[in-house]
């Protein structure tokens, strides 16, 4: 369990964002998405967090679980799915995909983050 663990979720999206400012304030934007994840993953895991990595999502249909590769980019406190980028701009399919994760994985909230963007403020989407 990890010492944030009795956050809300909009409290813990805060808590997150701004580490998340810090890991982007630090590199730049321009690097290719895996390495934002790790750095944010070792981040948030310094600062305390429980933080799951490339979190398994199956797919529910008719009662069968199937895996089928689905995986969140970093799920924070069993509660917050964070799912990055690092791309031109976000698209449609962007925000379809983490709608999806939040509805199979029944959760209440999640955020976008396109690291790629001189203005981290710019490429977050919740």
């Amino acid at each position: 369990m990890g010492k944030f663990e009795s956050f809300n979720e909009n409290l813990l999206s805060r808590e997150v964002l701004n580490i998340a400012y810090d890991v982007h304030t630090k590199l730049g934007p321009g690097l290719l998405e895996n390495a934002y994840k790790q750095v944010l993953f070792f981040k948030l895991n310094q600062a305390g967090f429980q933080v799951e990595i490339e979190k398994p999502m199956p797919l529910i249909i008719d009662e069968i679980k199937l895996d089928v590769g689905y995986k969140i980019d970093l799920l924070v406190e069993n509660k917050l799915v964070l799912e990055l980028k690092s791309v031109e701009s976000l698209t449609d399919i962007h925000a379809a995909q983490i709608l999806n994760y939040l509805k199979l994985g029944k959760f209440k909230l999640g955020l976008l983050i396109n690291f790629n963007e001189v203005r981290l403020k710019y490429g977050i989407n919740g």
